[in-house]
């Protein structure tokens, strides 16, 4: 099993994302890490070199460079490289925390789609609260500013896969997220894709779901577009950080008796914060591309690189991209031919 990293991708790179391979690395001794950046920045935080190989080159994407042209123009990028090596076969899985849309960029004009997936949507497992170890899939979380009902269709079929073979859902219940619970609400876009994952008798699909209730548990897999979900996933972060940031001042403010409080709370308030911080469910999948590329934040520190390290394995050992290959390359081939 054979991981390409991008060693050089995010705000803390590389040192957080060389510390978080060390922790997988002691976890997972049968995974072999490929870490693509500048070689003696990368050695600093190397404490083993077992299944490591560092692969030099000074040249990364920034995170303001733009997308296509950057992947287009640095080919000796940290990013391009690793994405190269996937599509090559010298590697079974990219993994980065680095410019999102270089990344997407990446996987689509590199790597590739599956036959017959119209868009890639972007997927993340969100927290569920009062619950540590649930989480719902939602995906297009930006990867598509438009879409058609159809490509909300096949983001269905492809996150409950995902919750089928690596969360290990049996009958994933598929929610559309909409203004209302009702079939007739929402714009045309939902009500068309409302039809189409209603029709569909392989998918578990429970009908329509508002945002005030994505974190309830009601559903194990949310669909939207990439406009809607994107501004969701940042509300819903936003939220939780406001919230954190209130509580915080609200007991700092309170004298002693606060302090007091929060000792006593303390147990309480960290498994709050580790219910908020979805990070721990691993990172964004780029789904409907011929192998796995998954996304961390910018941000990201090294246990939340582990988590990541984790969910690829995961991945890697369910085969569900070789499940949704099979899929599109002939069932939906089959359908396609019929209408």
């Amino acid at each position: 099993m054979r991981i390409a990293v991008d060693a050089m991708g995010g705000d803390h790179a590389p040192r957080a994302i060389v510390e978080g391979i060390m922790l997988a690395q002691a976890s997972y001794p049968d995974i072999e890490f490929q870490l693509y950046g500048k070689e003696s920045e990368i050695r600093k935080y190397i404490t083993s070199e077992t299944n490591i190989t560092i692969i030099h080159t000074d040249e990364k994407i920034e995170s303001d460079d733009e997308p296509v042209r950057a992947i287009r123009r640095k080919k000796t990028a940290s990013m391009v490289l690793a994405a190269k090596a996937v599509k090559e076969g010298q590697a079974d899985a990219i993994f980065s925390a680095g410019n999102t849309g270089a990344l997407l960029a990446a996987g689509l004009f590199i790597i590739g789609r599956i036959k017959n997936v119209e868009r890639p949507g972007l997927m993340t497992t969100m927290p569920v609260m009062g619950q540590p170890d649930a989480g719902f899939d939602f995906i297009d979380m930006g990867a598509n500013a438009d879409n058609k009902p159809e490509h909300l269709l096949q983001y269905g079929i492809l996150a409950s896969y995902y919750a089928k073979n690596v969360r290990g859902i049996k009958q994933p219940r598929v929610a559309l997220l909409n203004n209302g619970s009702e079939a007739s609400k929402g714009s045309d876009l939902t009500k068309k894709t409302y039809e189409l994952l209603s029709s569909d008798p392989n998918l578990n699909f429970i009908g329509n779901i508002e945002a005030r209730e994505l974190l309830t548990g009601a559903a194990d897999v949310v669909v939207t577009d990439g406009f809607t979900g994107n501004a969701v996933l940042k509300a819903t972060e936003g939220t939780a950080l406001s919230l954190m940031s209130v509580l915080k001042k609200s007991i700092l403010g309170a004298g002693w008796k606060g302090k007091l409080g929060a000792l006593l709370l303390k147990d309480s308030l960290k498994q709050m914060k580790q219910e908020l911080d979805y990070s721990s469910h691993g990172g964004a999948v780029l789904f409907g591309l011929k192998a796995p590329v998954i996304k961390t934040h910018g941000s990201t520190g090294p246990e939340a690189v582990k988590h990541t390290i984790t969910q690829i394995k995961t991945m890697l050992d369910s085969q569900v991209i070789a499940d949704l290959v099979t899929h599109f390359e002939n069932e939906v081939e089959v359908e396609i031919k019929n209408k």
